[in-house]
């Protein structure tokens, strides 16, 4: 296994440590930690993050992985290929056997949608997907794409707890000519 001086100083501990729930093989989650510990080495992370996909294909904290490996080194269309796929897990997690997350709503009937009013894991994962995907769109240049996106979160959240009302103010004033780093500096 491949080792750079900063993994020299990460404890194995927290190497082998067990955040996933336990459904990722323990190999294919150390691999994401070591891949996260080498974040500032863009070609040993993404080995990495190749041997956890290796090991665990198509797994979702797999493509986790790799969605933040991409959206944090402003990879963004590889970023929204990962963030798309997050979307198809969280969709599968709340029950849905179709891919069209536009037909999804706000109820407590499985077959049609989720509860996303609550704090259950899948409703608020399928809410986390859609809004980092219509913000790359917004990044992107894509503004229909990302307007669609966070206006479906934003009728499946009217708290606002993705924040996506401030997104889509941001991509107004980009449109409008009023240019603001916030399209920029967000995280989704």
């Amino acid at each position: 296994m491949e080792r750079t001086a900063m993994l020299d100083e990460v404890d194995e501990g927290w190497l082998n440590r067990r955040y996933y729930g336990g459904d990722l093989p323990p190999e294919a989650e150390r691999f994401l930690h070591l891949a996260a510990a080498s974040h500032a080495d863009a070609e040993t992370a993404q080995r990495y993050l190749a041997h956890a996909a290796e090991l665990a294909p198509g797994h979702r904290l797999v493509d986790l992985g790799h969605y933040k490996f991409h959206f944090y080194k402003a990879n963004l269309d590889t970023a929204l290929l990962y963030g798309e796929r997050m979307l198809g897990h969280a969709m599968a997690a709340i029950g849905l056997n179709h891919t069209d997350w536009r037909m999804v709503g706000n109820n407590s009937s499985k077959s049609l949608g989720a509860d996303f009013a609550g704090l259950e894991p899948a409703p608020r994962l399928f809410l986390f997907a859609l809004t980092a995907v219509g913000y790359l769109h917004l990044r992107l240049g894509r503004l229909a794409e990302g307007r669609e996106a966070l206006n479906k979160v934003r009728e499946l959240d009217p708290k606002d707890r993705f924040g996506t009302s401030r997104l889509l103010a941001a991509a107004d004033r980009h449109e409008t000519g009023q240019h603001d780093a916030g399209l920029e500096d967000d995280d989704a």
